[in-house]
C-alpha cells in the first residue's frame, strides 16, 4: 500500500500516520527525514544532497527522486509506504508517478485532511511537550492531569516550539496553500484524491481514511 496524506501543520497527519503504520504494517516517509539521514551516508546521493543542504540550496527534484526511490527499496517499506511532504508541486507528482510506474509499484490513494485555518492555529499554538521525557500536551486539548506536572515523567518543565506562534503558523499556512493547491486538481484529474474532515476527532478522522482504504482495495 502507498499513500500520500496531505494537509496543514496541525491537521493530524502524523498521528494518521502512526495509526496506518500500525494497521497495514506500512512504514512513514517523511522528505525532511530522509534528507538528514542520506546527507550523513557516503555514498554519490549522499554526498551531493550534503553539498547541497550546507549551501541552503533548493534540492532539485530529480535529486529528490531519486531518494525517495532508493529509500522505497529498503526491507522496511516492502510492504508499502506514506509519503508525507512530498510531491509539492506537480512536476514532482509526475516524476513520483513515472518512478513507481518504474518499479511496478501503485500509488493507492492520496488523502488530504481539511481542517479550518483558525482551528489550526488555535491547536498548534497550545501544543507543549516535557523537556524531560517529550510527551506532547495541548493547554486546551490535551493538559496534564495534574497542572505543571508530566504524566508520564512527573517532569515539571514544558517547552514549546519558538515558532509555534500565531504569527508564523498563519506564514506556514500560507506557504503550504500556495505549494499544495496546484497538485490537488493532478490527483483529482486521475481520480487518485480523497478528502477527509479533519475537524472532527482523532478516531472518527482514521475510520474516514480506513473507509477509503477499504472502499479503494474493492476498486
Amino acid at each position: 500500500m502507498i499513500l500520500i496524506l496531505i494537509g496543514p501543520p496541525g491537521a493530524g497527519k502524523g498521528t494518521q500516520a502512526k495509526i496506518l503504520e500500525q494497521k497495514y504494517n506500512i512504514i512513514q516517509l517523511s522528505t525532511g527525514d530522509m534528507l538528514r539521514a542520506k546527507a550523513k551516508q557516503q555514498d554519490a546521493l549522499g554526498v551531493q544532497i550534503r553539498t547541497i543542504m550546507d549551501t541552503g540550496a533548493y534540492m532539485p527534484d530529480d535529486i529528490m527522486i531519486a531518494m525517495i526511490a532508493d529509500r522505497i527499496i529498503q526491507p522496511d517499506c516492502k510492504n508499502g509506504f506514506i509519503l508525507d511532504g512530498f510531491p509539492r508541486t506537480v512536476p514532482q507528482a509526475e516524476a513520483l508517478d513515472a518512478m513507481l510506474a518504474n518499479k511496478k509499484l501503485k500509488l493507492e490513494a492520496v488523502i488530504e485532511l481539511k481542517v479550518d485555518d483558525e482551528a489550526l492555529i488555535e491547536r498548534i499554538t497550545g501544543r507543549t511537550s516535557c523537556a524531560s521525557c517529550g510527551a506532547s500536551y495541548h493547554a486546551k486539548f490535551n493538559p496534564p492531569k495534574v497542572a505543571s506536572v508530566c504524566d508520564v515523567c512527573g517532569g515539571k518543565e514544558f517547552i514549546c516550539r519558538n515558532d509555534d506562534n500565531e504569527e508564523n503558523v498563519r506564514a506556514r499556512l500560507k506557504t503550504f496553500y500556495h505549494l499544495t493547491s496546484p497538485i490537488l486538481p493532478y490527483y483529482e484529474a486521475k481520480k487518485q484524491l480523497y478528502h477527509v474532515d479533519g475537524m472532527v476527532s482523532p478516531s472518527l478522522v482514521t475510520q474516514s481514511i480506513l473507509d477509503i482504504l477499504d472502499q479503494q482495495r474493492k476498486v
